[in-house]
């Protein structure tokens, strides 16, 4: 009789523990005895940039489910995914299979092509050392896109400020004089006896099920100004593998799909642009992006990261990219400078033009009517920033009527939740910061310290106490959306409901 045995420790520790060094590796040779180690799916499964008929499948194979030393380690191995509209998936298509490599962080990725419209889809992961003994993963759905003449409610969730170091560390301390580095304190973290889980605005968001979700940027902080700093590429990496471990992003991201922007913490630092080669460079922060989340086809090296998609009759949204053909930040504002860049923006006018949706909602990483702090010189509010290209892209608007048609903008990067009307009459939703410890009270119309001291910018909402949260926007079969603001815990601080006019 042949028995088997499966031993998962390590080579050394099951030849330290061996009376018999030789009768160990006879066996070994033999097949009688086998070592085996795990292969994990430690950061589970991303859907993202779903239309009518694709869909960007994205999973990373790990040595962990758990942080190791502070990080999930990638592992070697084989995958491909499994798609079907069937749950039981007896009727399926298999992608082909795909190598997980450290080059690309063992991350598998494919787009899937020819799906059916409105159809909700199962798939799963199927993986391995190789081929021969691979096995399935958890199952996960999402539905593809309407079709434009589609009428269905659509949902959705837009979130910004997902800091990962100040919801598990703490708030940043005093800068130590000797090793030049900021310490946490450890109080002022998330304290509650979910917190291994992840960031409880996640739970709440998945609880409302919605049709996709939207990270407009500081998805990650590269610039944690603690031990924690990312400035190559593994801490940079490290940083997403944190973020993505975490329960409560897996389970949102099995089920819900996902369109990615970034922002400057998820691109380099704090309010930075394209300059100078403080570590991490700008190149390097543009492709560790597009390795990381599910955001361009993994063959078209030339995909930009702006981009529109139609979700039916009443619902078109862009999504804009605000790092990759800016001008410098220093550099004096008018004509010449431009944070989204000159083929941008005739593609924004462009497709917006040709749209006849009734909600056309702009989602961009950056405010374009604030206010916001009068220090700043990043976005489109700043003054001596790129208020020129924000002021002219409005007029653009109101002279072509559209902000009587259903157009909106929808940012990030604010730390807090605002409803607000540009002097042109554009309005803006600010989804705030996702976790409350990274969260503060904004700027009002005509602070002195704001980018509106004069007044002139309309404010309907914004925050009387701070927190975490994020912009909830649903989309009714009749042509009406309604804006709202959640806190983390779910329970709604605003609400705002607009038709055609």
């Amino acid at each position: 009789m042949n028995i088997r045995f499966c031993v998962f420790l390590p080579l050394r520790s099951i030849v330290h523990q061996s009376k018999n060094i030789g009768v160990f590796l006879g066996l070994l040779v033999m097949g009688v005895l086998s070592v085996h180690a795990e292969i994990f799916l430690g950061q589970g499964n991303m859907v993202g940039e779903v239309n009518q008929t694709s869909a960007i499948l994205q999973t990373r194979l790990t040595a962990s489910e758990k942080l190791v030393e502070g990080d999930v380690s990638g592992h070697e191995g084989v995958a491909c995914f499994e798609i079907s509209a069937a749950k039981d998936f007896k009727q399926v298509r298999r992608t082909p299979w795909l190598k997980a490599q450290a080059a690309s962080d063992f991350i598998v990725k494919i787009k899937v092509t020819g799906l059916n419209p409105a159809t909700r889809y199962f798939y799963r992961v199927v993986y391995g050392f190789n081929k021969s003994n691979a096995h399935a993963g958890p199952v996960g759905s999402f539905s593809t896109l309407q079709k434009a003449t589609g009428i269905e409610e659509v949902s959705f969730v837009v979130v910004t400020g997902m800091n990962y170091m100040s919801f598990h560390h703490g708030k940043l301390g005093q800068r130590d004089p000797k090793t030049k580095v900021r310490t946490r304190n450890p109080a002022t973290s998330y304290q509650g006896k979910d917190k291994a889980l992840g960031f409880p605005a996640l739970e709440t968001i998945a609880k409302l099920k919605p049709t996709f979700f939207v990270g407009t940027g500081d998805n990650i902080y590269y610039d944690s100004h603690d031990a924690m700093e990312a400035r190559t590429l593994p801490q940079m990496r490290q940083k997403w593998h944190q973020q993505f471990r975490q329960p409560r992003f897996k389970e949102l991201f099995r089920q819900v799909p996902a369109y990615w922007e970034k922002d400057d913490h998820d691109h380099r630092f704090d309010d930075c642009d394209r300059e100078g080669d403080r570590p991490p460079i700008s190149d390097l922060g543009i492709a560790t992006f597009r390795e990381q989340v599910p955001v361009v086809d993994p063959l078209d090296r030339e995909a930009k990261t702006y981009r529109t998609f139609r979700i039916n009759r009443h619902l078109q949204i862009w999504l804009v990219e605000g790092r990759d053909f800016r001008s410098p930040n220093k550099m004096k504002d008018g004509p010449g400078k431009t944070l989204w860049g000159a083929g941008q923006i005739v593609w924004l006018k462009r497709t917006l033009l040709a749209s006849d949706a009734t909600f056309k909602l702009l989602i961009s990483p950056t405010p374009l009517v604030g206010p916001d702090d009068a220090r700043k010189k990043d976005n489109h509010t700043n003054i001596g920033g790129f208020r020129h290209e924000g002021e002219e892209f409005f007029k653009w608007v109101v002279d072509n009527n559209l902000h009587q048609q259903g157009f909106y903008t929808l940012c990030g990067d604010r730390h807090w939740q605002y409803h607000a009307r540009h002097p042109l009459g554009v309005e803006e939703f600010s989804c705030g910061a996702l976790v409350d410890s990274n969260s503060r009270l904004g700027r009002k119309p005509g602070d002195p310290q704001s980018t509106d001291p004069e007044g002139k910018i309309k404010q309907f909402y914004t925050q009387k106490y701070r927190s975490g949260g994020f912009l909830r926007v649903v989309v009714a079969r009749q042509g009406t959306a309604r804006f709202e603001f959640y806190d983390e815990n779910g329970k709604e601080l605003y609400q705002a409901v607009k038709g055609l006019n």
